[in-house]
């Protein structure tokens, strides 16, 4: 691109934000950071960068809701998440989500430099080891297993379904309560109910259902 790109980093670990402008800065213009899901969102309104370089896992949230929140809105704004975890779950949530990326926080500086720029030139770019799983989750599953998937959902009430999502997607049981305006005891019962009907146990393995059957 002949113009500096701008970018935002959103990672609530103020050392390793530190440490990525340290290692990019000097190639793109940095022009914001934030340490939360709220903070993010309001930098990026409010600077409308290039590209978004942000964690998967915040503590007050998930990188995949700030791409919900302004993703639409912001249609030029690019994302590509920068993560520890290479959990398919995760990888796979984001980039249905709508980032344009992912990699691991492995990567050298000037590799990081390198995906930035492809993204923001809107190409997708992934860690080598994570790109044949992404490639693979979108080349789409057959009838035989949307049939089974819908069969599964039919055991779910409408709300039962609305915590489900709620739960795959990382959010605590007090901000599925807040967010669905019932009780958090009630969500404990939901999410009970949720794990016993889909024969699952965790949440872990709930998302990780839940990202292979593209219900994210």
């Amino acid at each position: 691109m002949a113009d500096i790109i701008r970018v935002v980093v959103v990672d609530d670990h103020q050392l390793f934000r530190q440490g990525v402008v340290a290692a990019i800065g000097g190639a793109v213009d940095v022009v914001g950071e934030a340490d939360d899901v709220a903070s993010g969102i309001d930098t990026i309104r409010e600077l409308l960068p290039d590209v978004v370089l942000l964690d998967v896992h915040l503590t007050s949230g998930s990188g995949a809701e700030i791409i919900a929140a302004v993703g639409t809105e912001l249609s030029d704004v690019r994302f590509l998440a920068l993560s520890v975890s290479d959990a398919p779950e995760d990888v796979l949530g984001l980039v249905r989500a709508g980032a344009r990326g992912y990699v691991t926080k492995r990567i050298e500086g000037a590799e990081l430099v390198a995906a930035i720029e492809q993204v923001a030139d809107g190409n997708a770019v992934f860690s080598p080891r994570l790109a044949g799983f992404v490639l693979d989750a979108f080349t789409g599953a057959g009838p035989a297993a949307a049939t089974a998937v819908d069969e599964e959902l039919e055991r779910l009430t409408a709300r039962e379904r609305e915590v489900m999502q709620h739960l795959a997607r990382g959010y605590a049981y007090k901000e599925i309560a807040a967010e669905l305006v019932i009780s958090v005891r009630t969500v404990e019962s939901h999410a009970s109910a949720v794990l016993r009907k889909l024969q699952l146990s965790s949440r872990h393995e709930l998302t990780h259902w839940a990202t292979q059957n593209r219900l994210l």
